[in-house]
């Protein structure tokens, strides 16, 4: 049974940077799409980056060229480089997973994962 759990966030101002951290256990890089997924206050969960077994990731439009998404599969971690962090980048912040055999490609829409950590806060200031 896989379970995530995620670190780093916290308090920046723009322009800054934080990198979260996933910590996955019972995972294999080679078993599942995982990804960053985040929620705003009254909005909707949205995708952020995803990235599959091949390594090829997902962006969505509002953090291209800002965020990359990577993964260690020797220790079984799943990061999300955040640089140039808007206000509007304010968000709790969750890891998720699911088995790449339900996926065509690792999407990066909330409601095709299964697996989700506890989320972590990001709060940006302007």
């Amino acid at each position: 049974q896989v379970q995530l759990v995620e670190s780093g966030g916290g308090s920046v101002q723009a322009g800054g940077s934080l990198r979260l951290s996933c910590a996955a256990s019972g995972y294999t890089g080679s078993s599942h799409c995982i990804g960053w997924f985040r929620q705003a206050p009254g909005k909707e969960r949205e995708g952020v980056a995803t990235i599959d077994i091949d390594g090829s990731t997902i962006y969505a439009d509002s953090v291209k060229g800002r965020f990359a998404i990577s993964k260690d599969n020797a220790n079984n971690t799943l990061y999300l480089q955040m640089n140039s962090l808007k206000p509007e980048d304010t968000a709790m912040y969750y890891c998720a997973a699911v088995e790449r055999l339900y996926m065509d490609y690792c999407v990066a829409r909330p409601a095709m994962y299964n697996i989700w950590g506890q989320g972590t806060q990001v709060t940006v200031s302007s």
